[in-house]
Parts: C-alpha cells; sequence; structure tokens
C-alpha cells in the first residue's frame, strides 16, 4: 500500500514527537508537502490536571510558528465534559486566517477526543478535505501515545511538583536513586489544627485545609520554589540553589513567606467576617543541604527530600508557638540574605545536636 509522505509520517514517526506542539506543526508541513493548501491549523486536547480542562495549540505555516491556548476548568464544565467553548475558540481563530468553512475532525472515537480543526487559503476541496480527514484517522495512535506521557506527567506534576516529576520521569525507578542538592527550605503548619478538626465538620477542616494551602503554596511557586509535601497541616518546600550562590534562593523564601502572610491576612479577615475563627500558622526557613530522590520500600517509593537540614527546618518551627512568633530563621539561612532580620538568641533544638542561632522578620 503506498502512503502519502503525510499517512507514512503519522505511522512511523509521529508517536516519536516530542509534544504536541510539534506534532501538529509537522503534520501541518507534511500536508502543505503533499498538496493540501493550508492556512492554520488546531489541536486540541483534554487535559488531566487540577486546573486546565483542554489545551490547543495553534499553528501558522507561513512562520511556523505554535501558540497555545488554556480552557479552565469548572466545575460545570468539568462535571459535563463540556468541550465546546474551546473548540469554538480555535474556529474563530481559524476563520481570521483563510477563507471558506472551518475543516474539523474528532481523532478517535471518543466525543471528547482529540480535535483537529484545519483552515485554508480557500474553501477545500474534496479531495484535499478527504486528506484531511484520513490524516486524523491516522493521527489517532501518535495521538494517544502523546495524551499517555501528557496524562502521566500532568499527574505526576499535580502529586510531586513539576522538578520532582521531571526527575521521576528521567530516572529509573529503584530505591537509593536521587542527588544531594543545596537549597533554601521552607517548613509552615497550622497552629491549632488539632482543636480545628475536632470541634468542626470534615468538610469545613477540608475547606481550612485547602484556603492554608493555596496561599502557602501558591507563592512559593511564584518564587520559582516547589511544594514537596503536604504532610497534614504542614508543607514542606524548597527553593533550590541555582549558580551556587544561595542568596537568591534565601531571598526567594522569604519573600514567599511574606506573600503567604498577607494571604492569610486576607483570609482571616473573611473567615471572621463568617464567624469562623482564623487560621494562625508558623513557618521556619533554613538552608541545608539534602538528599532528594527515591525512598522507601521495595516496590512502593516515595520521591522526597530527607536528611539534617530537613530534619532542624522542622524542628525550629516548633519554636514559633513559645518564641511567639510567625517566622523563625535559622543562623545559617541569616547569612545569606541581605535582608534585615531580628535576632532572638540561640535555642537548643530538639533532636539536633548543636544549638541554632535563631532570627524572626521583622513586622511590617
Amino acid at each position: 500500500m503506498q502512503l502519502s509522505s503525510t499517512l507514512a509520517w503519522l505511522v512511523d514517526a509521529a508517536g516519536e514527537t516530542p509534544g504536541a506542539d510539534r506534532l501538529l506543526a509537522e503534520l501541518g508541513g507534511h500536508l502543505v508537502a503533499d498538496g493540501v493548501p493550508l492556512a492554520g491549523g488546531a489541536l486540541t486536547l483534554a487535559v488531566p490536571h487540577p486546573l486546565i480542562a483542554r489545551r490547543t495549540w495553534l499553528w501558522r505555516p507561513e512562520s511556523g510558528e505554535v501558540i497555545e491556548a488554556f480552557g479552565f476548568a469548572t466545575e460545570g464544565l468539568a462535571a459535563a465534559g463540556a468541550a465546546s467553548p474551546f473548540r469554538d475558540a480555535s474556529r474563530r481563530w481559524l476563520a481570521g486566517l483563510g477563507a471558506g468553512p472551518v475543516h474539523e475532525d474528532t481523532v478517535g472515537s471518543r466525543p471528547d477526543g482529540p480535535t483537529l480543526g484545519w483552515i485554508g487559503p480557500r474553501p477545500f476541496t474534496q479531495g484535499e478535505a478527504d486528506a484531511l480527514r484520513q490524516a486524523a484517522r491516522f493521527a489517532a495512535a501518535p495521538l494517544a501515545a502523546l495524551a499517555a506521557r501528557a496524562t502521566l506527567t500532568a499527574a505526576l506534576e499535580a502529586y510531586l511538583g513539576r522538578r520532582s516529576a521531571a526527575r521521576v520521569l528521567a530516572g529509573p525507578l529503584r530505591r537509593n536513586v536521587g542527588e544531594t542538592i543545596q537549597a533554601a527550605l521552607l517548613f509552615a503548619d497550622l497552629r491549632g489544627f488539632t482543636e480545628l478538626s475536632e470541634s468542626h465538620p470534615p468538610a469545613a477542616v477540608i475547606s481550612a485545609l485547602d484556603a492554608w494551602f493555596d496561599r502557602i503554596a501558591g507563592p512559593v511557586h511564584a518564587f520559582g520554589g516547589e511544594v514537596l509535601k503536604f504532610i497534614g497541616d504542614g508543607v514542606l518546600a524548597i527553593f533550590p540553589v541555582v549558580g551556587g550562590s544561595p542568596r537568591s534562593a534565601c531571598d526567594a523564601a522569604l519573600r514567599a513567606v511574606a506573600a503567604a502572610r498577607v494571604g492569610m491576612s486576607h483570609l482571616d479577615d473573611a473567615r471572621r467576617q463568617e464567624g469562623l475563627p482564623p487560621l494562625p500558622f508558623g513557618a521556619a526557613l533554613h538552608l541545608g543541604e539534602m538528599l532528594w530522590g527515591n525512598i522507601g520500600a521495595a516496590d512502593r517509593l516515595d520521591f522526597t527530600a530527607i536528611g539534617p537540614a530537613v530534619n532542624l527546618v522542622s524542628r525550629l518551627e516548633g519554636l514559633c508557638r513559645p518564641l511567639d512568633k510567625a517566622v523563625l530563621v535559622s543562623g545559617t539561612f541569616a547569612a545569606e540574605t541581605a535582608v534585615s532580620l531580628i535576632p532572638l538568641g540561640t535555642h537548643a533544638l530538639r533532636g539536633i545536636a548543636s544549638p541554632c542561632a535563631v532570627f524572626t522578620v521583622a513586622e511590617s
């Protein structure tokens, strides 16, 4: 059977394409080479992501440029499996590039499957439309492979974080596979969470936890850090040192904590207006090395960070209540930042051999 270059590429090579953007661009390029006149193309995929429902890639043949648009999930759309708003957006974009109706095919048999859309500089002939339809049929297998990789990546990023997910995907699934990294560490948790959980229904407790995690994880990610763990009501995050100088990592961690405090202040105001108790928290910052990698049983692994630095930052956070401070900073961390900090003396930490110099931030 003699296949066009487009179909041969879809059968032989498209499954190894690194991403949807390249698949769309290369597919469009092969179609043009096979004589199908194109003024633009679009590929839309459903995404298993907590916030994003669908992703659309838009391609222009004259420049080869591919841009991406996101369709964010809402409860109504997620529950209904609705895709039409995103398809409508790609159709409008394509319609502005060429003439005639947009040609669109759903790839595979599922109604919510990937869609390929094309527009030409003139209306497509029947033969050209048939070629586009046949390309969509042959694209089912490579798109399924690409979607499977995207699903795995999205799931790992949602549960592990972007850096950790990339490390897991790049390495073997075995124990004792990891690396030693230096990072600014942030450990924070709520105060009085046990009392809150015992005096409120589970739904209210979960709502409070989600609101707290949004306001601590958001700034961590915004300033270049990564949440490694949610531990009960606690958060362990890292700001990896890049280029050998810890200052930028430490300053980023301090900015993240400052932003989280502002966010929690607004949340507490809203909770008081609803007759709910505030959510006080404590946070500790430290700088050190840790083993970042696979740990666990032979057939059940966790990807996390361990080491003396992790132990110290968690113990340091335990001093927030007795010292009546929301933020505590270790002497090691304080030595690497130009931010003015207030010394609180040297304190013994449970399970840590050497006393720790402790600082706090100035109250605004």
